[in-house]
């Protein structure tokens, strides 16, 4: 049996760089208007947070031209526990992408599953990790045109600890497009009415409850919960310039608790104070905390940080997982 860690634990997450021919397809096709200066930014926010703030060692990987989809790197593998189940996407050039990541996962002495070839035991099987939502309790799948219900079933052989479902993709190309985790217990999912079918056949199957959150944008329900090597909890999530309208939801019914604790220099007469302060697009309490020496309150850096830009999609951007 693999072994089993609590939900959202992390110490590693694996990234691969923006290549330089981002926003074209795999296997040709028009591809997308699209700012590779601006999707770099953004990928380099997303890992000064995870390595800087949340204290995950950070492995990248480097961009390749040929492969102008492989930033979307969640795609190519699930892994839970020391278990990672390399997968096939629907697209055959995109197959090409988990050579470097079947590599990387190996150095980290994880145990790898591979899917195997076309003719093999999984013939037929597609599966992208971006239409799977591991939820701490059971694996959703969604059946889209990138993943088949053959996919999922190699992914119910792989891990055979956890309940898998499949669900249909009403709204959205990918399950993870309309829906994340926002907390052990918790869905952040969209409010748009495909989603809302997703829902109802994830709540028909499952036999555990969870807090949902309903926003009325798609990119809003586009999080990564993470609880950090510091036992934290981060939610990193886009920042209220992309989905304003979403803003009022998480302040009236989020129940994942985000806390920011900040190291700083005050005057005497600052000490003990609390008040509210304004960051990411969410009002914290905080209360002052002071001592003696420069800098040298203890504190647990936690933070909610700002995804700035929605050219790039949060959750296919990087593999997490906890090593022992």
């Amino acid at each position: 049996m693999a072994n089993i860690y609590p939900y959202g634990c992390f110490t590693h997450a694996v990234v691969r760089s923006i290549p330089e021919s981002f926003g074209k397809l795999a296997e040709g096709g028009e591809g997308f208007e699209t700012d590779l200066a601006k999707a770099q930014r953004q990928m380099g926010v997303l890992t000064g947070a995870l390595r800087q703030k949340v204290g995950l060692q950070l492995i990248e990987i480097p961009a390749v031209s040929e492969l102008p989809e492989s930033w979307r790197i969640e795609d190519i593998a699930v892994i839970q526990g020391d278990t990672a189940l390399i997968t096939r996407p629907f697209k055959q050039q995109r197959r090409a992408e988990a050579e470097a990541v079947r590599r990387v996962l190996n150095e980290l002495k994880l145990t790898v599953v591979e899917m195997g070839d076309e003719e093999g035991g999984s013939g037929g099987a597609t599966l992208e990790g971006s239409d799977v939502l591991f939820t701490g309790k059971e694996f959703f799948v969604g059946i889209s045109k990138h993943t088949n219900h053959r996919g999922a079933e190699v992914l119910a052989d792989t891990f055979k600890d956890f309940a898998v479902s499949t669900v249909p993709v009403c709204g959205g190309s990918r399950l993870k497009n309309i829906c994340s985790m926002g907390g052990p217990d918790t869905i952040i999912i969209s409010s748009g009415d495909g989603a809302k079918k997703t829902l109802r056949v994830m709540e028909q199957l499952t036999d555990h409850h969870y807090e949902i959150l309903s926003v009325p944008e798609d990119v809003a329900a586009n999080c990564i919960y993470i609880r950090g090597p510091s036992r934290a909890d981060y939610l990193l999530h886009p920042t209220a310039e992309e989905c304003p309208n979403s803003v009022p939801v998480s302040n009236r019914g989020w129940s994942v608790h985000i806390v920011l604790y900040e190291r700083n220099c005050a005057l005497p007469s600052q000490c003990d104070l609390s008040g509210e302060k304004h960051a990411a697009g969410i009002n914290f309490n905080y209360t002052n905390e002071c001592c003696d020496t420069d800098l040298c309150n203890t504190a647990a850096t936690i933070s909610s940080p700002c995804w700035t830009g929605a050219v790039l999609s949060l959750c296919s951007l990087a593999l997490l997982l906890q090593l022992g």
